[in-house]
Parts: structure tokens; sequence; C-alpha cells
């Protein structure tokens, strides 16, 4: 009797085992053809025309030319605007130093005869929208400001490579500029092996993902 009752149990487990298993090779399957369907991103992203856009957070120096007592320099606020002489608030988020520098002209004409000035970005942030985002198994997972011609393998420096426990060739971007579309980048063969041919363009507001192995 106690020999049947052991049989009838081992058979269980067995049965259990192999349920188990299969479970997790369908699910290793599934998660492989998932990633496999992504279309490769495109070596080349960034744009000749793109423009710095200020965000919170940047600093500026604004010259006003013959007019010293009105140039400083001055930080965006986390709303987004600015404050100077003459000038109680203007808005500078998501816009290019030009843009804020016939802004701040137009605000002095009041008061300035002519004015002409220049506006120069002296530490960069960026608006979220514009930063690019990694999250995942990177060593130190963070948000950069973008620089044109930023590559993959730039951020991946920045944000100190992949950890031990990351599927780098299993990795995304999530490209908003493109209505979120999703592409696979192969991290691990670029970073671990030195494969240069792994290596992309990022554009602004890329958010890269790094999941982690399985096994």
């Amino acid at each position: 009797m106690k020999k049947t009752e052991s049989n009838f149990w081992l058979g269980r487990c067995q049965r259990a085992l192999f349920c188990a298993a299969l479970a997790a090779s369908t699910f290793l399957t599934g998660c492989a053809s998932t990633a496999g369907r992504l279309p490769p991103a495109p070596v080349s992203a960034s744009t000749e025309s793109y423009n710095y856009i200020v965000g919170p957070g940047d600093a500026l120096n604004i010259i006003v030319w013959r007019n010293p007592e009105l140039s400083m320099s001055v930080p965006v606020r986390p709303d987004g605007k600015i404050s100077t002489p003459l000038i109680d608030e203007l808005t500078a988020q998501g816009k290019n130093s030009t843009e804020i520098a016939r802004d701040i002209e137009q605000q002095l004409s009041k008061y300035v005869r002519d004015p002409v000035v220049t506006v120069i970005v002296t530490s960069f942030i960026g608006p979220y929208s514009e930063q690019i985002r990694v999250v995942g198994e990177a060593s130190k997972p963070q948000a950069l400001p973008y620089k044109q011609k930023m590559t993959v393998l730039d951020v991946m420096i920045a944000v100190g490579g992949l950890t031990d426990f990351a599927a780098g060739n299993e990795a995304t971007i999530v490209r908003s500029a493109e209505g979120n579309k999703q592409y696979s980048v192969r991290l691990k063969d670029l970073v671990k092996r030195g494969d240069v041919s792994a290596n992309v363009e990022m554009r602004p507001g890329d958010i890269l993902i790094i999941p982690q192995s399985l096994f």
C-alpha cells in the first residue's frame, strides 16, 4: 500500500514538473517571438535641422547689446519661465535660444529703443519630452539631455553599462517622435562584444528599456 501511494505521488510530481517546464518553455518562446517581431532600430535617426529646446533647470546667459545693466544669467524655473530686469515673467520652456531672444526683444522694446538680444544656453537639461530616458537593467538608470548625433553607445557609457542580469539583446527603444514605435537594439553585442554594427543613433524623447534576463 505504501509503495503504491509513493508511486502515485511520484507520478504527480513528475507531471507537475513537466507542466511547469512546458509553461516556462512556452513563455520564453513567446517572449523571443515578440522580440523577433520588432524591427531593428535604424542606424541613422538624428535630423540636421535639430535645435536644442530649453527646459526647466537650464541656465541662460542673456546679453542685451549696449545695455549691460539688462544682461544677466538666469535659471529656467520649474514652471518653465524666466525673470529678467524689466520682464517679470517670460515662458522659455519649449523654445530654442533664438526664439527666447526674439521674445525678450519684444518685451524690452517697451522700454529700450531697438534692443538687440542674444541668448546662450550654458547648462543643459531640456524638457522631459526631449530627454533620453533609460529604464531597467542599466547600472545607473536615468534621464539624459539629448545631444545631436547621440548614439545608444553614448547613452550606455553615460549610464555605466549593463548590469549582470540584463538581457541586453532583448532591449527596446520606444520612439515618441514616431508615435511610440518600438525598435529592437542589441546592447549585449554592442557593450559586451564590441560589435559596433549594433550602434544606432537616438532621437529626442527616446526611451531605452533594458529587460532582466530570465536565466
